[in-house]
């Protein structure tokens, strides 16, 4: 009898599915099956979808102070698993996204903010605007906008559910959320933990690829479709989206540029520049994909980065030596593996960093040490593309006008990051970048920002904000009541 457990779809508070399962696998041991997971076919994605439609009319007349109370007693539960560490989810989460027990827990800790600071704004952002003058009354009202299909992606599947979760309930809505294949167990375990905290029919999970994404966008129940992930798959969301009109919100990739000033302070700065690179091994969707370093003091500010770089630590996450995990899945892998291989073969200079932990397990992973392209060209496809993963290229630059354009010179428009001791300086920059999101000397919301700072892209990485009032507003739509006196 096997040990490997089977992850079935939870719809409604019943464990449903009887399709052949896939398995998800350790990437820092591929021979390793976590779980055999049941993908939903059509027909119970309908179920799950009709659940949460009959859910959401009752869940959405529950004032809104219950549903907060609500929402803020997940966020202690979420707690609560940061707080187990490798003894409870936490440990699900790290061997199927293959990043640092560390990492994990801070996106469980990170993910109870966002719960809470989701709350915090529903007291700004669901409050009526009324406006009287001596003729009429108007009142704008906001109401949940319904069954909110909620697409998530591997790389932080904990917080960005959360994202979606906290302001789609606090709102009223009620949630089908279609989980990562290659990273489904943290997600599902979690939410038929938190299910309990509801109505039934509120929460609901289905598994799978195309097909049940396809379902749930297509579904005429489904007024909004929250999806994080690649923009081949928003094209496809929004195309079937657009037969029933339902809205979308799409937190997509990037290309974020950061540009490093001649005031850089080498010595303070470079360990936070790295993790704006390098944090997660490169997986996450505001990383800097492309460093631009003055001419004057590039050499130095290279050698540093080698240098902090060289000193990381590849291996299995579970490994106390590991500083520096593996990629998530195969597909990922092999792509950054033909980037690194085409760059080569275009002329450019690739310096691979690093130690393995066990060099003779090292093709039993997705293993790969961090790369940096020295003096890359700027039509090269690793500067151009959304690498989303430890493949950074580095550019000499001696005009900063021309590197403002070349930043801004990209059809993607996620984040971007100056680095400099002059705030002034950054500020006036900024506001030249092309990008939903400028950072200035982190490459990282700060404690305030992650409560007030829309988060999202503009031009082809994303539509709509997640974060705030701006996110939360998302999940809701206007309803306009003029009174006329008598």
């Amino acid at each position: 009898m096997s040990d490997i457990p089977t992850l079935r779809n939870y719809v409604a508070g019943q464990w449903l599915g009887e399709a052949a399962p896939f398995e998800v696998r350790d990437p820092g041991q591929r021979a390793t099956i976590l779980a055999h997971v049941v993908p939903a076919d059509a027909a119970l994605v309908d179920q799950a979808v009709s659940a949460a439609a009959r859910a959401q009319k009752l869940w959405a007349r529950v004032p809104v102070a219950e549903r907060a109370a609500a929402v803020l007693a997940a966020a202690d539960r979420i707690e609560a698993e940061a707080d187990k560490g490798l003894d409870g989810l936490v440990r699900d989460v790290v061997l199927e996204t293959g990043m640092l027990p560390a990492e994990i827990t801070l996106e469980f800790r990170g993910a109870a903010f966002a719960a809470r600071d989701n709350v915090e704004a529903a007291q700004v952002a669901l409050e009526p605007q009324v406006l009287e003058d001596e003729t009429s009354i108007v009142r704008i009202e906001r109401r949940p906008i319904g069954v909110v299909a909620a697409i998530v992606p591997w790389n932080a599947p904990i917080v960005l559910m959360i994202r979606k979760f906290a302001p789609a309930l606090v709102a009223g809505c009620a949630l089908v959320v279609k989980t990562p294949p290659t990273a489904p167990i943290g997600i599902t375990r979690l939410l038929a933990g938190l299910a309990e905290l509801f109505p039934a029919g509120v929460i609901n999970v289905v598994h799978g690829f195309g097909e049940a994404g396809a379902a749930l966008s297509a579904h005429p129940l489904v007024r909004l479709v929250s999806f994080t992930g690649g923009g081949v798959a928003a094209r496809a969301i929004m195309a079937t989206a657009a037969d029933t009109m339902k809205n979308v919100q799409f937190e997509l990739g990037g290309n974020d540029a950061a540009i490093v000033l001649d005031d850089f302070d080498i010595e303070k700065q470079i360990p936070m520049l790295m993790a704006g690179a390098f944090h997660r091994s490169g997986q996450f969707c505001f990383a800097i994909k492309r460093l631009y370093v003055p001419d004057a003091i590039y050499d130095r500010v290279f050698d540093a980065m080698a240098a902090y770089l060289d000193a990381q630590k590849i291996g299995h996450p579970l490994d106390p030596a590991t500083t520096f995990g593996p990629i998530n899945n195969k597909g990922q892998f092999d792509f950054l593996q033909g980037l690194i291989a085409r760059s080569r073969a275009a002329g450019a200079e690739l310096i691979e960093l690093g130690t393995p932990v066990d060099p003779a397990r090292w093709d039993a992973g997705n293993y790969m040490k961090p790369v940096l392209v020295r003096d890359a060209a700027p039509g090269l496809e690793a500067v151009t593309c959304e690498q989303f993963g430890p493949v950074l290229p580095v550019l000499r630059y001696h005009d900063l006008d021309a590197v403002v354009a070349q930043a801004n010179g990209t059809e993607y428009g996620l984040g971007s990051s100056i680095w400099t001791s002059d705030e002034g300086r950054g500020k006036a920059l900024a506001r030249r970048l092309d990008a939903g999101m400028t950072f200035i000397n982190k490459n990282a919301q700060s404690r305030l920002g992650r409560r007030h700072m829309p988060f999202g892209g503009i031009k082809q990485s994303g539509i709509g904000s997640e974060n705030a009032e701006y996110g939360l507003h998302e999940f809701t739509e206007i309803h306009a009541i003029n009174i006329h006196k008598a």
